[in-house]
């Protein structure tokens, strides 16, 4: 029983980090424009995807956190962070002011209905995604004081 236990834990953790690309799915804009997520995914940047919600409190601290350093990321490595709403259809309206409000520097898409969440099988918020030439090198659940740390470390490694 223990080693079927040990089995099923290893072939559910396998499928869920075996993909190593974003699926190509459409989100929206703020303004409401579709746009396919691999056409935003800049293929000579780093590129961070931050899945939020306007609920979510770790989401919203991790994302105040990283935008006082952003800019200095920014100049230090070729990189961008595209935050991705995960609000469903009673909280969508929220979004918008709260992004207004905070003065994010970042680009916001909406995952309206949740379809490229499903897709990458994401359970849970927040979660980063750091991309390097559209290939996934690092993925983060949850949100503590002071990881921006090591997502600037992980930036670093990876910006040749």
């Amino acid at each position: 029983m223990k080693y079927l236990l040990v089995l099923v834990y290893f072939l559910c953790y396998n499928t869920a980090f075996s993909q190593t690309t974003i699926p190509n799915i459409t989100l929206n804009t703020l303004n409401g424009k579709s746009v396919k997520i691999q056409d935003e995914i800049s293929k000579d940047k780093i590129t961070i995807l931050s899945f939020w919600a306007s609920w979510c409190v770790p989401c919203i601290n991790e994302l105040d956190a990283i935008s006082e350093v952003y800019e200095d990321w920014q100049e230090d490595f070729n990189m961008e962070l595209i935050a991705i709403s995960t609000d469903d259809a009673r909280t969508q309206k929220r979004i918008r002011p709260m992004v207004n409000g905070k003065g994010w520097p970042y680009k916001i898409l909406l995952d309206k209905n949740q379809e490229l969440k499903r897709a990458l099988n994401i359970s849970t918020i927040p979660q980063i995604i750091i991309l390097k030439d559209s290939k996934i090198i690092y993925i983060h659940s949850g949100y503590s004081p002071g990881v921006e740390d090591e997502f600037y470390d992980i930036i670093k490694e990876n910006s040749n």
